[in-house]
């Protein structure tokens, strides 16, 4: 058996050495193909990756809320008389979670559950002298929010702290109101005059850039108890948001939560459907890509081998006639397949690190830094070159079945 595999392999090597140009060329081919399929790779997974955490970084991968206020049509008319109805749809508050004290360790206690923070969420002004504008105003535990969206990452001056009378805010808010560290600024929330608004005093802490230029505009963070007071909900959480292990396992998840308890539960799946759709079409389009590209590698691979088989034909049939069945003709050209996948596997993969390489050190953004992070992973890299290889075998498999029914006699007179 050592004599066979030996034999087989060394007729495959002197055949590729023989035909020298046509090796180059199909592993150089070989090559180019998998360096495509794997930068394009690397690519699509850096930007997905780049655009999930952008997206995630300034929300929950679930966020469970009381469910809205719904109007009530009138019941049925009993005295067969025409009437006209018009249901109008109730003004939307803030309203509590029942219960949510004791749900969150429930929660907690899920598998899939990284973190959960409360949180009290509510429109109202911030002022500053004359300038005013609109905020949202939410009210968390910083230790809790910050598992949710890494708040303290985000910070780009101060320090984050929230304690009674401090606040967070958003870098867009403080420059259109002139707030630097260390300010004062008035909160409103409440009623559409003076007499029935609630006012705080508060002093910034720090500021934050939550990777979306309108969040930065209106966001307020206060400390949880603060803004239950400012809104009127003494106790009470407007949300639950939750972190999960696997964020790809929200859509899931919620529909579970959402049959479990009697409240309102969405993923984040479902608040950026266009952005869902988008990665999808990304990923059938990267999908195509490696398709048709391993075609033309298939393809490449198998004419070459073709042609070796028309040139070879006087040895295939010398070979025949010293004894070489048809078995061991097959499986020579096999190897070469192998051989020739194996090798333009290597070198694609090396040639696309190289392209990452200078997709990092060229492509940059305004700030001189990389757009966004590239890696070619060594279990993609390995998955890869794998296919690549198997798809060299799969193109011998023709080439080699034509070898082997060559006849002796008539290919030695050729």
């Amino acid at each position: 058996m050592r004599y066979r595999i030996g034999f087989e392999a060394q007729v495959a090597m002197r055949f590729l050495r023989e035909g020298r140009m046509q090796t180059v060329l199909i592993i150089v081919g070989v090559a180019a193909g998998v360096a495509v399929v794997a930068y394009i790779s690397a690519l699509i997974s850096g930007l997905q990756r780049n655009t999930l955490e952008k997206t995630l970084g300034a929300q929950a991968h679930i966020t469970i809320s009381a469910p809205e206020d719904a109007a009530f049509t009138t019941g049925p008319n009993t005295f067969n008389t025409t009437t006209l109805q018009q249901v109008q749809p109730r003004t939307q508050r803030p309203r509590s979670i029942v219960n949510w004290q004791a749900l969150v360790p429930v929660l907690e206690a899920m598998p899939d559950v990284a973190a959960v923070s409360p949180m009290v969420s509510g429109a109202g002004l911030a002022q500053r002298g004359e300038a005013s504008k609109a905020i949202a105003l939410l009210g968390v535990d910083l230790d809790r929010y910050d598992r949710i969206v890494g708040l303290r990452s985000k910070v780009v001056d101060g320090v984050a702290r929230l304690g009674p009378g401090e606040a967070i805010l958003g870098r867009e808010l403080a420059s259109d109101l002139g707030l630097r560290v260390g300010d004062r600024v008035s909160l409103i929330v409440g009623g559409t005059n003076a007499s029935s608004s609630v006012v705080d005093s508060v002093r910034v802490t720090a500021l934050v850039d939550l990777g979306v230029r309108e969040l930065n505009r209106r966001t307020v963070i206060v400390p949880l108890r603060a803004a239950q007071s400012l809104l009127g909900l003494p106790g009470g959480a407007t949300n639950l948001d939750l972190a999960l292990t696997d964020v790809w396992a929200a859509s899931a998840l919620s529909g579970e939560l959402a049959q479990r308890f009697p409240y309102k539960v969405e993923g984040w799946q479902q608040a950026n459907a266009q952005l869902v759709s988008a990665l999808n079409a990304q990923s059938v389009s990267t999908a195509l890509i490696r398709g048709v590209v391993m075609v033309v590698v298939v393809l490449g691979i198998a004419s070459v081998l073709v042609v070796s088989v028309v040139q070879k034909r006087r040895e295939i049939g010398i070979l025949r006639a010293m004894g070489a069945t048809q078995g061991q003709i097959q499986r020579v050209f096999l190897l070469q397949g192998a051989i020739v996948g194996a090798l333009g596997s290597t070198l694609g993969i090396f040639l696309a690190l190289a392209l990452i390489a200078a997709f990092t050190h060229f492509v940059r953004g305004s700030d001189g830094l990389p757009l966004f992070v590239i890696s070619l992973s060594p279990q993609l890299a390995l998955s890869i070159a794998a296919i690549a290889t198997v798809c060299g075998v799969l193109a011998a498999v023709a080439p080699a079945r034509r070898a082997a029914a060559l006849d002796p006699a008539q290919a030695i007179r050729i």
